[in-house]
């Protein structure tokens, strides 16, 4: 349930609802859907206006930051009340940090013509299964039939379809890149919790620095995956440099026998 809004302090910033659904990037209609569900807590009310401010818009913010993972509202509701009454704005910033997507969201559930269009060609069921398989393409049913949502990668997957490869084997790299991915991502996050936000979070900041700070963290993350590609090229080409070497020596030692 939300929770009654406190006066705003001096410095902070006052939004009319207009105001608010424009520098959250939603509707106003949007906006008082939200606020009827009891995803905001009531706004201040000063004579016959209402007035939000930055609160409203973090919330708001992280609203958006959970339907990005896929989120129902209904789960979003359940994990709005899990937070503290009295979260600060900084807490909810930084949370709302660590729930920010590495990678823009993908398109929503579509029907199998809008995904063969997305991918530009006809699917098979075998090439549907495959794509499923390998985590691309999530199938759900609905009294509509079958529906799917495209996850990031799909464009590339679908380029595999036309390489000469047999599924099996795509299948077998998809599951490799899966397991090690899963892990890295893991260790990652806990690394990213615990030696970044969490040393931030134990000093006090004020609403700019906090900014500033979530800016970092987007900056990072397109570090991160840039220094994974880096790094995953690095190894193969070490491993393709141990492969020749290795060759070489069996055939030289062949040579001297």
């Amino acid at each position: 349930m939300a929770t009654s809004t406190p006066e705003p302090g001096p410095d902070e910033r006052l939004f009319t609802v207009d105001e608010l659904a424009s520098a959250s990037g939603l509707t106003v209609r949007t906006t008082r859907y939200y606020a009827s569900l009891g995803l905001l807590p009531p706004p201040a009310k000063r004579g016959r206006m209402a007035w939000y401010d930055d609160t409203h818009l973090a919330r708001l913010e992280m609203i958006r930051a959970l339907q990005e993972h896929g989120f129902t509202l209904q789960a979003i509701e359940g994990y709005l009340a899990s937070l503290p009454a009295d979260a600060a704005l900084e807490d909810l910033a930084l949370q709302r940090a660590m729930l920010t997507a590495w990678a823009p969201p993908g398109p929503q559930e579509i029907s199998r013509r809008q995904l063969e269009k997305h991918a530009g060609r006809r699917l098979g069921e075998e090439q549907l299964r495959m794509l499923e398989d390998v985590g691309i393409v999530r199938r759900t049913e609905d009294e509509r039939g079958a529906r799917f949502t495209p996850l990031q990668g799909f464009d590339v997957a679908v380029e595999l379809l036309d390489l000469d490869i047999p599924m099996d084997g795509m299948r077998a790299a998809g599951a490799a890149i899966s397991h090690h991915i899963d892990a890295l991502a893991t260790d990652l996050t806990r690394i990213l919790r615990d030696e970044v936000v969490e040393p931030h979070r134990q000093r006090a900041h004020t609403h700019q620095e906090t900014e500033r700070f979530e800016r970092t963290l987007t900056v990072l993350r397109r570090l991160t995956l840039e220094a994974i590609v880096s790094a995953f090229q690095r190894s193969a080409n070490d491993l393709i440099a141990r492969s020749l070497q290795r060759e070489q020596g069996e055939a030289s030692h062949r040579e001297a026998r």
